[in-house]
């Protein structure tokens, strides 16, 4: 019997769930340690679930289903001068809408406006009792009820199936400028991440390169105010303004996760400012590689193969390798048992374990 099903329609999707009794959703598997699962359980792909079902630009929302490459959103509401403000990773890797609601990842531009978390509506899903349900709404100001979709953001698929999505996107900068500021060892990043976190400069990403080297700030807004953003910023720490080719270049490596191979372990590290010096000494004794981003909040750790990540000290989700997928698992809330259970009583998805 094969192990992999692929659905057309929310329909057939909803047939799926009730003719199986264990069964996972999986997309492009870009991060391929989340879809790791044993082998009764039937992966689920939605990858033929795709396409733009509704957009409207003067409301600044649009509505995808599960599978729909991240890249072809954000190409579309580029078109109308907007973009997707949490920044999501691997686009040029195909990863779709669904897999990154299921990650809860989150990119450099996570810095300003918030997360993942904080631009999602609405969601269309089908439960473990085979149920189509749809929650949140499709317009910005919608207060009503529990909001769960934000819930399923970072859930792994372990609640339901998602169909479909609804998000708020915003129009995009006029301009944007990328500072390089030179830094001696992850001290001198932290005191960065510190000034910037405080200051009236209001960037957008602020990341501590994996080459250890550099933090970079970006800028976004009307050119001319930036530049004079930039010669106050230079005046607390040196550095250079990057040309738009360069900066272009060095967003996208990150984001494509370009520094690390697909060989070494990755893992997301949940992290505070200050805890970014010892997590570097870690890493580096390790022989990995780790980028920092959203002010010395979110840690992207690359491993040699076979390295045992409880050694980093701290939670982390594994994205790819073959590890457990968290290590030092933190204790999950009463409500994260409460809505499995409510949602998926058969247990007929996986645990968050």
């Amino acid at each position: 019997m094969s192990n992999h099903i692929t659905p057309t329609t929310v329909s057939e999707l909803v047939s799926a769930v009730r003719d199986h009794p264990r069964l996972l959703a999986v997309g492009a598997q870009t991060k391929p340690r989340l879809s790791a699962i044993d082998d009764d359980v039937m992966r689920l792909s939605t990858l033929k679930l795709s396409g733009i079902t509704e957009y409207e630009p003067d409301e600044y929302t649009f509505t995808a289903l599960a599978g729909t490459p991240v890249r072809e959103i954000a190409e579309a509401v580029a078109a109308k001068g907007q973009y997707l403000p949490f920044d999501p990773l691997l686009l040029e890797a195909g990863s779709t809408i669904g897999g990154a609601v299921a990650s809860g990842l989150s990119g450099p531009g996570r810095f300003r406006f918030g997360g993942l978390r904080d631009f999602i509506l609405g969601v269309r899903f089908v439960d473990g009792s085979a149920r189509e349900l749809r929650l949140g709404g499709k317009v910005v100001k919608n207060a009503a009820g529990f909001d769960l979709p934000k819930f399923f953001v970072g859930s792994l698929g372990r609640f339901g199936v998602f169909a479909e999505f609804t998000f708020k996107v915003f129009p995009s900068a006029a301009a944007t400028l990328t500072l390089r500021l030179p830094v001696s060892d992850p001290t001198k990043a932290l005191e960065i991440f510190d000034t910037v976190g405080l200051s009236r400069w209001e960037a957008e990403a602020v990341d501590f390169l994996p080459t250890g080297d550099a933090v970079l700030v970006r800028l976004a807004g009307p050119d001319e105010p930036l530049q004079i953003l930039a010669q106050e910023i230079f005046r607390h720490f040196p550095g250079e303004i990057l040309s738009a080719t360069a900066a272009d270049t060095i967003w996208s490596d990150l984001r494509e996760l370009r520094w690390t191979t697909a060989e070494n372990s990755l893992h997301k590290v949940a992290i505070s400012p200050n805890q970014v010096p010892a997590l570097c000494i870690r890493v580096s004794s390790l022989s990995g590689d780790a980028h920092i981003y959203s002010g010395g909040n979110v840690a992207l750790v690359s491993l040699p193969a076979g390295t045992d990540a409880t050694s980093l000290g701290l939670p982390a989700l594994t994205l790819r390798g073959t590890g457990p997928l968290w290590t030092l698992p933190p204790t999950p809330p009463a409500i994260h048992q409460a809505v499995k259970l409510a949602l998926d009583p058969a247990d007929r998805f996986p645990s968050l374990a």
